[in-house]
This record gives C-alpha cells, structure tokens and sequence, in this order.
C-alpha cells in the first residue's frame, strides 16, 4: 500500500505539486536544485540513504509557446528527465507515478479511453508523450492523463471553441491521491465533465466576466477536443476492496 512516509513527489513548486502539500503532508518535496530530474548521479546520491518506495514525477516543462520556442528544454526535463527517473526506479524497484496530459490525443474525437491510439498536436505535448514511452518500459509504473488549472481562472479571455474535462487543481489533486491509494498501474484517465473552456472558466466562478477566445486566435497549435473517458477511474472508485 501507498505509504505518504515513504513516497517522494517531484515538481513541488509547480500549481499541482503546491496543492499536492496540503494532501501529502508527510511525502518528501525535494527542490530542483537538489533533485534535479535531468541530473541522474544527483538524484541517485539523494536516494542513497532513503528508504523512498513510490515516486511521484510531476515536474515538466509545461508551456506550448514556449516549447516552441526552446523544444530542447521540454526535451532535457519532459523525456531526458522522466526516462532517468526510469532508470533510478527500476534499480531499487520503486513504483513511478507519471503525471502526463490529456494533450496526447489528437483531439479531432473526444472522450479518450486509455487504450485509444495517441497523437500529438504540438511540441509540448510531443514530449510528454516522449515521456510516457520512458515510462511505457517499466512495468513498475502508472500514468495518470489529466487536465487541470487554477482554483481561480487566470486569464480574461477562454476558449469557446476548445473541448476539455479539465477541473481545478483543488479537485484533482484530491483524485489524484485516491489513484494513489489504490495499487494499480498501466493507465488511467482523470477528470470532470466534458465541456468547453469557456464553460470550465464560468464553472470556476460565475460572478467574473470571462471573455470569448477562439483556438484559431493563437498562435500554436491547440487541439479541439481532448475530452478523457474517466469510467476506469470512477469503476476503480466504486471498488472499495
């Protein structure tokens, strides 16, 4: 069973990792600069002396014009740094839980099972695909497809033309750590409802005026609908054995 005592989370500082905090309170929440995941030796001297069995790898490169814009970053964190966690967990046997998105479909379709053939749209989520094959190799492993963003909506303008089941980081994280309460590894898809965007945004909080935004306003590449399929999560949930 998952033990908070003896799991160590990555990306700490990131949106999810400063929500995961208040669940885990006694999960080991090292800094980049003392565990740096493209950084293998570093990582292993940090183990050395630690009884970790689980780790949690939510560090990742995270913005697509950015990526765009410098793809070796995305390469050196989301793929270089997820396949040493590979190595690093495969010599001592610990379990790796690989936080990955919902941006791995293609999103022509919507409403992805975890079994559905995956394709990329853009560079960042090339990577994050980059590192789900890492994590593909290791049969000690789960990964968790997602979607997810600040309790409050931080922009003024949403997509209207954007599907998603995207939720709160709040929510997510709270699922999150019912996953990892279960033993269970392969895949797994978490997430709200099947909406738009802009209705995720007004869902958030309906008294702030969100404006309209189009995906053909931007420019990157924004898939239409990567919509997850959840029913293995909520089966999982309903199983209390």
């Amino acid at each position: 069973m998952f033990s908070q005592y003896k799991a160590l989370f990555t990306g700490g500082s990131g949106l999810l990792g400063e929500e995961m905090k208040k669940n885990l309170p006694f999960v080991l929440f090292p800094d980049h600069d003392t565990f740096d995941v493209a950084n293998y030796d570093q990582m292993q001297e940090y183990l050395k002396n630690l009884d970790i069995e689980t780790i949690v790898h939510a560090a990742a490169f995270t913005s697509p014009p950015r990526i765009d814009k410098d793809p070796v970053q995305a390469i050196n964190t989301n793929i270089i740094g997820t396949s040493n966690l590979v190595k690093l967990c495969s010599k001592k046997d610990m379990k790796l839980i690989y936080l990955s998105t919902d941006y791995v479909f293609k999103g022509d379709e919507g409403n992805y099972k975890e079994e559905d053939g995956v394709y990329p749209v853009n560079k960042y989520a090339w990577s994050k695909l980059g590192g789900e094959c890492a994590i593909r190799l290791y049969d000690n492993s789960l990964i968790i497809r997602t979607s997810f963003g600040p309790n409050e909506f931080p922009f003024e303008k949403a997509f209207v033309d954007q599907w998603t089941n995207r939720e709160s980081v709040s929510e997510i994280s709270k699922k999150i750590v019912k996953v990892l309460e279960k033993d269970i590894r392969g895949v797994i898809h978490i997430g709200g409802n099947r909406q738009t965007v802009f209705e995720y945004a007004k869902e958030l909080d309906s008294s702030k005026k969100i404006g309209e935004l189009s995906i053909k306003d931007v420019n990157f590449n924004v898939p239409v609908d990567t919509s997850l399929n959840c029913k293995k999560y909520l089966n999982l949930m309903e199983n209390k054995k």
